[in-house]
């Protein structure tokens, strides 16, 4: 009967504490025996009747001294120094909501109020309406890319807050006055080349500060860009984002990233593994962007904007792709006749430097494509007319604030003489 009792125990697993609590009641064992022994061999010998009783170390103080030798942590866990304590999200009526800036695939963005600091912020509420496997993974990338990534050129992140129900989940962060294209929309006339110069300067640091953590955004664009009237560009929107130095896994990374109109042509070709080099095509489209104050590439479809980028940088060879023909979908496009670039032509008011800089952004082979700390380096950057510093930026009314361009006051019409019209005369007067 005991031995059936036995065997349908379940045998437990030993952990390393397990072990840790064995090899110190073995190491207190010890030590009584042998404080035994010694005594002992003490009363045996000796013939002195000193009354003064000899200390036996009882299992307690033997504890006691092995507890005080411990270190305060485990050697498996480093202490607590780097993380914050663990506390509870906020209520997200902690804030007042003003407005509905926008809404996209992930998410609806309202303008808010911090009822206890005053500050204006950007809240976010994730759609998980539809959710029935749990958090969505988006949601996580994005707020990990976020808080992986701080830098004075991306979006601040500033908490994650609740509502009710376990499908009102806010994440808070910092609010900027404009976004980039909808900011060139309204200018009535385009950046100047030293603002240029300082906004891709921003624009790339921002780039490399998130490559240098592996972290892939993945959705470049200029409506992704946030501006304040400050100057300061900050990049937004990490909803694409993941971390480029994790396993790929069977079915490889996806092609369903970036917008069409600045998605590398090495993902509209198929290919199943990308790097940084896909976020520095997109900074290439924008660079453009900012230069003509229109996309450099407005296709309806992949086949379209295929045929566009062949024009612009002509059709890849061998010499300038050498990995092409080894692509899913490169045998279903028929490439046209060889042609030279047309950067010059395209943007004929571009120095040297800069036309440059933007061929080394929108270069066929990933590879070969300039990197974002390469990019801080060149030269296009050094020379006249200099970056102007974001303090000197002009103003604009934002639109995510709700506010609106005053109209200019309409000025009275100079008078209109009458055809029958007589002039006043001194005699009049008199």
């Amino acid at each position: 009967m005991s031995s059936n009792a036995e065997s349908s125990t379940p045998s437990k697993k030993r952990s390393k504490w397990d072990e840790d609590d064995q090899e110190d009641e073995a190491l207190i064992g010890r030590r009584q025996l042998n404080a035994k022994r010694r005594v002992k061999a003490r009363s045996q010998t000796s013939q002195s009747t000193d009354s003064t009783p000899i200390r036996v170390p009882t299992e307690q103080t033997a504890t006691q001294q092995h507890a005080s030798n411990r270190q305060p942590y485990s050697f498996y866990v480093p202490p607590r120094t780097c993380h914050p304590t663990i506390q509870p999200a906020r209520s997200v009526y902690c804030y007042e909501r003003l407005n509905q800036i926008e809404e996209g695939s992930y998410g609806v963005v309202f303008r808010a109020k911090d009822k206890e600091t005053g500050d204006i912020v950007a809240l976010k509420k994730l759609k998980l309406d539809e959710e029935k496997h749990g958090f969505p993974i988006t949601a996580l990338r994005e707020i990990n890319a976020l808080m992986s990534c701080r830098h004075e050129n991306v979006v601040h992140i500033r908490e994650v807050v609740v509502g009710d129900t376990l499908t009102q989940v806010f994440v808070v962060m910092d609010f900027i006055e404009h976004d980039l294209k909808s900011l060139l929309t309204v200018m009535p006339s385009p950046f100047l080349q030293s603002e240029i110069k300082t906004l891709m300067l921003q624009l790339l640091s921002a780039i490399a500060h998130c490559h240098s953590n592996w972290i892939l955004h993945r959705d470049l664009k200029t409506s992704n860009l946030l501006m304040n009237n400050r100057g300061t560009i900050k990049v937004a929107d990490f909803g694409l984002a993941r971390r480029y130095g994790d396993p790929v896994g069977v079915g490889g990374m996806t092609q369903l990233v970036v917008t069409l109109w600045y998605r590398a042509p090495e993902i509209l070709l198929g290919a199943a593994t990308y790097s940084t080099a896909v976020d520095m095509w997109s900074v290439g489209c924008i660079f453009a962007e900012l230069l003509l104050k229109e996309p450099l590439f407005q296709a309806k479809g992949e086949i379209e904007l295929l045929s566009m980028i062949f024009k612009l940088l002509g059709p890849p060879s061998p010499s300038l792709w050498p990995d092409y023909n080894n692509l899913p979908l490169s045998k279903t496009i028929s490439l046209p006749s060889p042609q030279p670039p047309q950067f010059r032509q395209r943007f004929h008011h571009m120095t040297t430097a800069g036309i440059n800089l933007l061929m080394s952004m929108l270069t066929y082979d990933p590879e070969l494509r300039i990197t974002a700390e390469e990019a801080l380096q060149h030269p296009y950057f050094t020379e006249s007319p200099f970056p102007k510093h974001p303090d000197l930026f002009g103003s604009f009314p934002s639109a995510a604030a709700g506010e609106k361009r005053r109209k200019p006051f309409d000025s009275p019409s100079a008078p209109m003489r009458a055809v029958n019209a007589n002039l006043l005369t001194d005699n009049d007067i008199a």
